[in-house]
């Protein structure tokens, strides 16, 4: 029995269009019935960081280079900086953690207070009540009990690269503002106590009423390759105010130096105290990458002296609204609505994320500033799947930007993006930053140099990494430089398969670079070049089949001595259940090898009913499709269904797993609209079951065709949410008798019409229904 909305989440999360009083009706401008369904709760729950959506009710614009936050506990690498369990706030964070499994890098944490100046994190907590808490896309605010007596009201909106906070004390004593610049950095994620200790800067100016300064803390330097350390890399930032200074200090570790107006060194910040009288004082906090004067600068360009908070919350609501608004729900329930937008939400909020100022990024692969569009943020091994797609329907201007930003990465550092945080991490395995480019350039996406990106995915596939015969590459390995396809040299370009007696995730990898070896392959055909075309084309439809065990019907990872490793050995989140169906470049082949369709699809059920589909993790997203392929599309329409109703609700443990970039909301959207890119370089997408009655979607003009209007399509599926089978399919007014429709078919516009069933089908299950 679910547990009412009301005793889990805020009264404004249950209920978006219900406010604590009426002053926050001007945050509900402009009008938006999709961003009032968003609840930024959703996925920040669970009993563990794996099991937890890893989201925080953050405030930011789509894509935004820094999201703020209210703190509630230190992060670090599985600990995001707000969880929902947490009584106290300690401030109010400018985060650039893009994923609950990855790092903090160059935060500030903006923290009021009143009486005596309290600068430890403990110290400084104050307590709160979800009654008293408001939560949405474009303004966040809280009410919390003051340390000395009386209550602080937090509230927060932001543009992409400034936070808008405003803090109103009530009955308090002498009203303070905290700015945290370093703080003791946790590395890893197993021991809370493994620390190390940034040395930043803080700068104070009671003239122009602001506290600067900069963060060097990047929790996952360690694990960044060793031949591009980033080592001038800092977050900076400066903080303006509306009031002015009564009097000021610089803090360092616990000692108040008054009056000072610099310093430098660990456990640092700077406090400004403010008339007794006091009772509000707004704190703009621009943030940069490049330096204090780029912070200034981004702070006079998004949130200029006059414009106040309610005017950076409409334009982020604006911003929001642009999106969501774009998609039109007909037959959802109120929680079916929160969950479509929510995650609509997730996909758009930074995955990847802005890096660049205004025509200039840091790089940390040669620690320099550059001219461009850069993007940060990357989770290729996630967001191929699904993600992407979404994005280029959905954020099409953005595309061409995240494609060259990838490019500018292999000229500065070499290679391109596998988990790029600052600079590469190493993190998860293959290269599919091959899979995102292939699939733009098949999409028709222009915008980035073609010939670059085909020297850039050509090298992922053909250069091993160094040391590719001794070093493991395992997982978060330190000390070692760029990963990309560990295991080319050893065994796969001579054998087919990565040896698992050396490298890690072995049977994965070989699965993995045998369908980015298809992506490289679809990339040539675009660019004419048949011969590399028909090349990486056999790789990809062989190397597969290498770990293939006809004894078992399982793939399973394999020695260089060709000897098997075990059915346990080699997995990436994930095992041979998992991994046998991840072959989505030739499944024909795959359902050949395991007897034809009929083997295939009992298989699928052995898989499924076995307990074995692990939605939690990636791996598993694909295959409940994979029945309609095998002619059997009326048991993928149950199971699509099922995965939907167990792994997605509206409440704070609303995603059974890691979001992971808008991986996990991807899969949920794709399939309420009644489609999913199984092999996202086909260009096709297989048909599912639409969730609601009817969705209408109005695509965004494209950057890269010839007009300025986006396209409209129109899902007709009268009855869906009762009925779960199809019975037919129409796509223009054309008969769709096998369960896949193209790209073109989608983004080109017009009307789906499906007729629903309460009952299995014929549609597409002759394998089935339809042999009986």
């Amino acid at each position: 029995m679910p547990v009412p909305c009301s005793a889990r989440l805020s009264s404004y999360a249950c209920s978006p269009h219900r406010h604590r009083n009426s002053s926050h009706l001007a945050f509900s401008i402009p009008p938006s019935d999709a961003v009032d369904h968003v609840n930024p709760l959703i996925g920040n729950g669970g009993d563990s960081p794996n099991g937890s959506g890893g989201m925080i009710p953050s405030t930011a614009p789509p894509f935004a280079m820094t999201r703020w936050v209210a703190q509630t506990r230190e992060n670090y690498v599985s600990v995001t900086p707000y969880n929902y369990t947490d009584t106290r706030i300690h401030g109010f964070q400018g985060t650039h953690q893009p994923a609950i499994w990855m790092g903090e890098s160059g935060q500030v944490v903006i923290a009021p207070g009143a009486g005596a100046v309290r600068t430890n994190f403990e110290d400084r907590g104050m307590t709160f009540s979800h009654d008293n808490e408001v939560t949405s896309a474009s303004y966040y605010s809280v009410e919390m009990d003051a340390i000395e007596g009386g209550r602080i009201l937090a509230e927060q909106s932001a543009t992409s690269r400034v936070g808008h906070l405003r803090f109103t004390f009530i009955g308090t004593g002498t009203p303070y503002v905290l700015v945290e610049a370093t703080r003791a950095s946790v590395l890893g994620s197993s021991d809370p106590n493994n620390v190390t200790y940034p040395e930043g800067a803080i700068l104070i100016n009671p003239t122009s009423k602001e506290i600067c300064g900069k963060n060097p803390e990047r929790q996952d330097f360690i694990i960044e390759p060793v031949s591009t350390p980033a080592r001038k890399w800092s977050g900076y930032f400066c903080v303006r105010f509306d009031e002015p200074f009564s009097s000021w200090g610089v803090a360092q570790n616990g000692t108040l130096s008054e009056e000072s107006t610099s310093g430098g060194g660990i456990l640092l910040s700077g406090y400004a105290r403010f008339s007794r009288s006091l009772r509000q004082v707004t704190a703009r906090v621009g943030v940069s990458f490049i330096s204090i004067e780029q912070a200034r600068r981004n702070l006079g360009i998004e949130i200029p002296d006059d414009q106040s908070l309610e005017d950076t919350a409409r334009a982020t609501r604006t911003a929001w609204a642009e999106k969501l608004d774009r998609i039109k729900i007909q037959g959802a329930t109120k929680d079916q609505k929160q969950v479509f937008y929510t995650g609509f939400f997730h996909t758009l909020q930074q995955y990847p994320y802005e890096q660049d100022e205004y025509g200039t990024y840091y790089s940390g692969y040669d620690d320099a500033v550059h001219e461009g569009i850069s993007y940060t943020g990357y989770s290729n091994w996630d967001i191929y799947r699904a993600e992407w797609a979404w994005l280029i329907l959905f954020a099409p201007e953005r595309v061409p930007g995240m494609v060259q930003s990838m490019l500018q990465d292999y000229q500065e550092g070499g290679w391109l993006p596998m988990w790029k945080n600052i600079v590469e991490t190493n993190i998860m395995i293959a290269t599919h930053a091959d899979s995102l480019i292939a699939e733009a350039a098949l999409k028709d996406v222009t915008g980035f140099n073609l010939e670059t990106a085909w020297e850039a995915v050509r090298k992922d596939a053909t250069h091993p990494p160094v040391n590719d015969t001794t070093t493991v590459y395992d997982d978060r390995e330190e000390s070692v430089d760029y990963e990309v396809r560990a295991g080319l040299s050893s065994v796969y370009e001579e054998r087919g398969w990565v040896a698992a007696n050396i490298h890690s995730e072995a049977g994965s990898r070989t699965l993995d670079y045998s369908y980015d070896d298809y992506a490289v392959s679809v990339l040539a055909k675009a660019l004419d070049k048949p011969a590399e075309s028909a090349f990486f084309l056999n790789r990809s439809l062989t190397n597969p089949f290498t770990i293939f065990n006809t004894a078992t019907g399982f793939m399973e990872a394999r020695n260089s001595s060709g000897e098997w490793a075990g059915q346990q050995v080699g997995w990436t989140e994930g095992d041979m259940w998992a991994y046998t169906f991840d072959v989505v470049q030739d499944i024909p082949g795959l359902i050949q090898r395991r007897g034809g369709n009929k083997s295939f699809v009992e298989f699928l059920d052995e898989h499924f009913d076995g307990g074995h589909n692990d939605h939690t993790n990636e791996p598993s997203h694909h295959i409940p499709y994979l029945y309609s392929l095998a002619g059997a599309a009326s048991k993928s329409q149950t199971r699509i269904r099922q995965i939907a109703a167990e792994n997605y609700n509206a409440t704070v443990n609303g995603l059974s797993g890691n979001e992971d970039c808008g991986q996990m909301s991807a899969w949920y959207l794709f399939s309420a609209l009644g489609f999913y890119p199984v092999n996202p370089v086909s260009g096709e997408y297989v048909v599912g079951s639409p969730f609601f009655d009817s969705v209408t979607l109005n695509f965004p003009p494209s950057p890269f065709s010839n007009t300025t209007r986006g396209t409209s399509l129109h899902i007709s599926a009268p009855d869906a949410p009762s009925q779960p089978y199809v019975r037919s399919l129409h796509v223009n007014g054309v008969p769709v008798t096998v369960p896949l429709i193209t790209h073109a078919d989608v983004s080109h516009g017009g009307v789906f019409k499906f007729v629903m069933s309460g009952v299995p089908e014929k549609w597409g299950s002759e394998t089935t229904i339809g042999s009986k």
